[in-house]
Formats: structure tokens, sequence, C-alpha cells
């Protein structure tokens, strides 16, 4: 059995860590935890990153999670300023970072966000189910450089108009976003079609199609908009208005979109009905031969007559002597 040594000091690869055969002639690519570990990253990291598309990752066998090329792993870790260059690309930071690193107050930083000029790229909620918004600090970084403007003074008229108004794109703005990663993730129509519906409620997804069997599809396609799953039923409901398109322009945006993706995604194959025959499937099912049923055997003459008197336990006899009526009962049962 050959083992690969990895370029990460003290990481061994070897079929039975990568998942490639004994016989393989070398490692080709490497399962995504075994990935983080060679580019020295935590899981999450490493997630956000191939989402980002700073990695490059190639599809599992039969349809198994995707893995990461050792070709990839080894461009990566020869990029200048391995490995911190690639940490700070995916290094997200809060409200309270965010401000510290562009130089601003805590309260200018909200009120950009909220206006729209910062983009969330996560989210969590903290103890009290308070929304925790994360954003990407390179491109914070880059913001301040392109609008130093926006980072002193007074806040602008417009902007001050929006906060008035109660606007908060934050939400909106994450869900485009992560709608966008998603779609870029998959090129089939049908699972592009679900990813729209994701953000859009039941009633309006049937409003867009009527066909039953196409709504159904779409939810077994739907992607996890969030990772993980809130821990009570009052954050579900919080998690739950996230996730959902909430303005009308956000809302009708998404609605023309999906009949296009559904347009589409018909064109290419129908959605599965109930009793369809698969693909190399015989469409009947012939029953195996029953062996029929051994032959009753012969009751001897006693049995018979027991299961007659069984069926008529009792004879009344009735008959006439000496002009009085006499009865009298015949029991067959001392046969």
């Amino acid at each position: 059995m050959k083992v690969t040594e990895a370029m990460t000091p003290g990481l061994v690869l070897s079929p039975a860590t990568t998942g490639e055969s004994a016989h393989s002639p070398e490692v080709r690519s490497l399962a995504l935890g075994r990935a983080a570990q060679a580019l020295e990253l935590k899981r999450g990291e490493l997630d956000l990153a191939v989402q980002l598309g700073h990695v490059r990752t190639t599809p599992g066998a039969s349809g198994g999670p995707p893995r990461v090329d050792q070709r990839e792993v080894d461009r990566l870790r020869g990029a200048e300023g391995f490995p911190d260059a690639l940490r700070e690309r995916v290094r997200t930071v809060g409200t309270v970072e965010g401000a510290r690193l562009i130089s601003i107050t805590s309260a200018r930083f909200t009120r950009l966000a909220r206006t729209g000029h910062f983009t969330p790229i996560r989210f969590y909620l903290n103890r009290y189910r308070a929304v925790v918004w994360l954003y990407l600090a390179e491109e914070l970084s880059d913001f301040a450089l392109a609008h130093p403007a926006l980072l002193a003074g007074r806040t602008p008229p417009a902007l001050r108009t929006m906060l008035d108004a109660g606007e908060d794109r934050r939400a909106r703005n994450w869900r485009g976003r992560r709608l966008g990663l998603l779609l870029r993730a998959t090129q089939d129509p049908w699972e592009r079609a679900a990813v729209i519906a994701s953000v859009l409620d039941p009633v309006t997804v049937a409003e867009v199609t009527a066909d039953p069997y196409e709504r159904s599809y779409l939810r077994v396609l739907r992607p996890e908009l969030a990772p993980g799953r809130p821990q009570t039923p009052a954050a579900g409901e919080v998690v739950g208005r996230l996730l959902l398109a909430d303005h009308p322009d956000e809302i009708l945006w998404h609605r023309v979109n999906l009949a296009d993706a559904l347009r589409r995604a018909r064109a290419l194959r129908p959605a599965p009905r109930p009793g369809a025959k698969a693909p190399g499937l015989r469409s009947e099912v012939v029953p195996e031969p029953v062996a029929p049923p051994p032959p009753l055997r012969r009751l001897g003459l006693l049995r018979r007559l027991r299961a007659s008197a069984e069926r008529c336990q009792t004879r009344r006899l009735r008959f006439r002597s000496d002009g009085k009526s006499t009865e009298f009962t015949s029991s067959l049962r001392g046969l």
C-alpha cells in the first residue's frame, strides 16, 4: 500500500484516510475534513472558502459529498502568503469588530449595514435570540478604501430618510447573496428552481406553479439556506422570518425568476409523477408462482358422522301414540 505524504507537516494521507482505493497509484482527492487540515483552516472556514469559490471541489463518487483535489491543495499551499492570506479571505467579523476594522463607531456601522452598504455573509442567534450578522473582513476593508466619505461626517440625507422609515436591508441582502452562491453551485434547472422557491412562502409558490407534483419536487430539492437547526421553537420562528422574502419588490423579483426557472426545467424533463416508470425498470411486476395447497385427506366414516352431528346436533321427531303427542331428542354424539 502506497502512503502519500502531504505538504502539511505531520499530516500523512493514506488510502484509508482519503477514501482512495488501496490499489490507486496515488492519492487524487481529499475529503473536506482532511482538506481543511491540509489547508490549515477550520471546517467552517473551508466551507465558506468553497462557497466563495476560493477552493475548488470535485463531485463525490455516487452522489457523495464533494472532495478537494490534491492538486488544488498543492496550488493553495504554494500561493504567496499561505496560510494567512487564505484565512484572511474567509475571516468574518461582527458589528463591533467590523466597526473597529474600518475605524468607525458601531452605530455608524449598523446604519451603513441597514441601508445595504454591507452585505452579511452569515448570521447566528445569540442566547437572547437576537440576530448577529457576520461580514467578510476583506469586503469591509475594500469598502473603506472605496467610500471614505461615508465613514465620517453627517449621514447623507437619503440614508437618513431610509433609516427614519425603518429600512433594514441586511436580511434581504443576505438572502440574495445566499441564493447567488447556491445557484452558482448547480446547473440542474430543477435544482435552480428549488433554490429560488426556497425564499418564497408556499402560497406564493402555488401561485407560480399550480402543479402539485412540481411543488412536491421543489420541496424535495429544497436546499438548506441556513446551516444547522434552531434549538427552540422561538428560535425557529426568528430564523424562519429571515429565510423568506418579505419586501414586495423582492417577492416579485423571485416570482419572475421562479417562473423562468420552471420554464427551463420543464423543457428539460417533467417533474416526477407517482407510478412513473423509471429507466431500466420493468413496467410491471410478475408475481412468483405459488405452490398449490396440499390435497385434503378424506375423512373416515366416524369423522364424517361427527361433523354432520355438529351441524345438526339434535333432531326432534314428533309422532303420535295413543292420541298423545310425544317428543324425544335423538343425539348422535355417541356415534
